[in-house]
């Protein structure tokens, strides 16, 4: 029984002290070894042996990246102006020994050497410059802080300017310089794009102009051509029916009575070729031999004077039949020739689009 006990005795004391000398690290791990006191080794991932009682593991530390954020410290810039900075580091632990035994707390290390390298940089700046200059400050921190920590086994990887809060007076007075550039560009914009406005209006106008002075052109143009139209076809069917002076004649008196038309026509003078042509009519239709009736003597005239020295139409002269037919027959002739090139003088300026200038030139004609 005695001897049972021994060999369980026995068997616990080997497991115990295999126990203890196996030791596994996990990745990404560090274990500083030391013997009796004495750094002897730094134990890499996976399975290791120690001597137990011997050996002992002093620290363990993580050899991957990670990130560091300080409280927000004050600074004084070169305009006196006190502005509270914060950052945040990112920093990995590439020498497990000199992390352990070079430095007693490398995060508060860290914390202060970023804390005096943030005075000596912001001290040289201004508070616009160190608004603006936050990759020059992040590069000058780098550099300073990987410097100083290569020796403790720490490389710093990135430094970041997290936050710069200036004083509350400070950011109103910011605040009051940005609203007024803000109001600066919109009053600016808005008169570019007021005169934009008056420019692109004014040369509408101009092109609408010079448009509407072509149209009346081309419309005053087509007109003209269409009333010399007009005119020729007129002459050509007074000369294809052979008007002789003597239908002439009498047409020109015919038209005589359209002169006194309209409400506004009180004073209205005969021309003096009156007289030429009723003395055509009465040469041209005194030969009354074949109808039996005497001619009319030189002081029974068919016109004579009124009290303006004017002369006026003798009432009751009749015409033969056959020339008044055939001046009846010209009148026709050349009122149809004159309706047609009427007509086709206002297709042409319907389909140029002046209807409206046609209508206010037509008056003055």
């Amino acid at each position: 029984m005695e001897l049972l006990v021994l060999i369980i005795v026995l068997a616990a004391v080997v497991i115990f002290g295999v126990a203890s000398t196996v030791r596994v690290v996990p990745q990404a791990r560090r274990y500083n070894v030391e013997r009796f006191g004495r750094y002897r080794t730094t134990l890499q991932p996976g399975l290791n042996f120690i001597i137990p009682m011997v050996d002992r593991i002093n620290t363990k530390l993580d050899v991957r990246e990670h990130v560091f954020t300080s409280q927000p410290q004050p600074v004084i810039t070169e305009d006196n102006l006190v502005v509270n900075i914060d950052t945040v580091l990112y920093y990995q632990i590439t020498d497990p020994r000199a992390a352990a035994y070079e430095v007693a707390n490398y995060l508060q290390a860290i914390d202060q050497l970023t804390v005096t390298t943030l005075r000596n940089v912001i001290g040289s700046m201004d508070l616009e410059k160190t608004l603006t200059s936050r990759e020059v400050i992040n590069a000058q921190l780098r550099t300073v802080l990987d410097d100083a920590t290569g020796k403790w086994g720490i490389r710093v990887n990135r430094v970041e300017i997290k936050a710069i809060d200036p004083p509350a007076t400070i950011k109103e007075a910011m605040e009051k310089q940005m609203r007024a550039e803000r109001d600066k560009r919109a009053v600016i914009l808005h008169a570019e794009g007021e005169r934009q406005s008056k420019i692109l209006t004014a040369e509408g106008t101009r092109q609408q102009e010079i448009l509407e002075a072509q149209g009346n052109q081309q419309a005053m143009i087509l007109r003209a051509d269409g009333e010399a139209r007009a005119i020729e076809r007129v002459f050509q069917a007074v000369h294809q029916n052979n008007a002789d002076p003597k239908v002439l004649a009498y047409k020109y008196l015919e038209t005589l009575p359209h002169l006194a038309d309209g409400d506004n026509n009180t004073f209205w003078v005969i021309p003096g070729e009156l007289t030429e042509a009723i003395r055509s009519v009465t040469s041209a239709f005194g030969d009354y031999s074949s109808t039996g009736t005497p001619p009319a003597a030189d002081d029974e005239r068919p016109a004579e004077l009124d009290h303006d020295g004017h002369r006026e139409l003798a009432a009751g002269a009749p015409l033969p039949a056959d020339a008044a037919a055939a001046a009846d027959q010209v009148a026709q002739l050349a009122e149809a020739a004159v309706e047609d090139a009427k007509a086709e003088a206002a297709a042409v300026e319907s389909g140029s689009g002046m209807a409206s200038e046609r209508s206010r030139l037509e008056p003055d004609r």
